[in-house]
């Protein structure tokens, strides 16, 4: 495999300018259109959109659509998992379309068995090796010896890593002894939303949001998405904290939302436990319940930017795009301190691991973002030159690697 520490990085190729030049770099993306993907490409690369300076700089990379998982000759427009280029016989039979192989997660089923005949089957192809390393604990597995051996033959194959965090590459480096270049999460609310919902805040008819005199605490509406229980996360506790923790802030709600399947008792995923504790706590009052299939998009947004706080009940993990959500629409977070969260972006932390939550710190967490004045949003410009510098940092490694 290519020796990417006899490389130059990618932020040395961006700085000294000389990053080489050649025809479109085609990219298998695995997966290609998540969110997260998407918004690698530039602001204004898109098709139909007028080309300027940036356009015609990050332009030459084309990320090869999902194929689908059931028939690899189609393209999946809906329904990429699992990632058919994750098969060593799809690069067998497409390496001639494609010039970098970028994985970015979607390989939860593959065994590391399978994930070393991708990568023997990369390197007999001669194709470069991009991992952009997002978990370094899975937060769909209960136990984390699957997804270690995983990353035990990704990341030593790589021939160049990316993470999001200097926290997470600060562990890959101590964990592998391999350098990964630091590149933050790009926004996940689209630029436009994001505009249209600051403008409404800024609304002279609607009603300003309360801000508190230094150390009184405002009224304030605290949400915890327990979506379809995912192995990462412990609502149970975090919900009983809170309810004592909110008793004491005049005017707080704690509204408590879940996904049909583990909270309806029809649900394929139905967990008897935590539904009957949301249930007492409803009638008692303590909270509001709200249960429901998965939100859109747009459903999404306007749910986080209800809120005045979001609480993220893990107990490991890595990173979030929910987070990312957050800040674009304003949303204070509560985050645990297991993960790299707060190398993201501003948080309120509080402790929760695989040995149990601290109650008071979550306390504290939530009585400081009722006291601290509602976060500004996301400048939409300034998650717009994130994205570019995001997208040609990542043209940069490419071009490195097929110099």
């Amino acid at each position: 495999m290519t020796d990417i520490a006899r490389r130059p990085s990618a932020s040395a190729l961006l700085d000294s300018g000389h990053a080489p030049r050649r025809e479109t770099i085609r990219v298998a993306s695995v997966p290609s259109g998540h969110v997260y993907v998407r918004h690698l490409s530039p602001v204004d690369g898109g098709p139909g959109e007028p080309e300027t300076a940036t356009a015609r700089e990050t332009a030459p990379v084309h990320r090869l659509p999902d194929p689908h998982p059931d028939d690899p000759r189609r393209s999946a427009v809906e329904r990429w998992w699992p990632p058919a280029m994750l098969q060593a016989e799809w690069v067998h039979e497409h390496a001639d379309e494609f010039d970098v192989f970028h994985l970015q997660f979607g390989f939860d089923a593959r065994t590391p068995d399978e994930l070393r005949e991708l990568t023997e089957a990369l390197r007999l192809h001669r194709k470069p090796f991009v991992y952009t390393v997002h978990d370094l604990r899975n937060p769909h597995h209960p136990d984390r010896r699957e997804h270690d051996a995983q990353l035990d033959v990704l990341i030593p194959a790589a021939d160049a890593l990316i993470t999001l965090t200097s926290g997470a590459a600060a562990e890959i480096e101590r964990r592998w002894g391999r350098h990964a270049t630091v590149l933050p999460h790009p926004h996940v609310v689209d630029l436009e939303t994001m505009r249209e919902r600051q403008a409404g805040r800024l609304n002279p008819d609607a009603p300003a949001s309360p801000s508190p005199s230094p150390g009184r605490l405002r009224p304030v509406r605290v949400g915890v998405h327990v979506k379809s229980l995912r192995a990462s996360m412990n609502p149970g506790p975090v919900i009983e904290a809170l309810v004592e923790a909110l008793d004491g802030i005049p005017g707080a709600v704690l509204q408590v939302d879940g996904h049909s399947d583990v909270l309806d008792a029809a649900g394929s995923r139905f967990d008897p436990e935590l539904a009957g504790l949301l249930r007492r706590r409803e009638e008692e009052g303590a909270l509001e319940l709200h249960v429901h299939d998965f939100f859109t998009d747009d459903e999404l947004w306007a749910y986080l930017d209800s809120l005045d706080v979001s609480v993220l009940p893990y107990r490991f993990g890595t990173h979030s795009g929910w987070l990312e959500a957050c800040r674009d629409l304003g949303t204070a977070v509560v985050a645990p301190d297991c993960g790299y969260y707060a190398d993201q972006g501003p948080v309120h932390s509080y402790h929760h691991d695989e040995s149990g939550l601290d109650e008071q710190s979550l306390a504290r967490a939530v009585r400081a973002a009722a006291s601290a004045p509602p976060p500004q949003p996301a400048s939409p410009d300034a998650r717009a030159r994130q994205r570019d510098n995001v997208a040609s940092a990542h043209l940069a490694l490419y071009r490195g690697l097929l110099q």
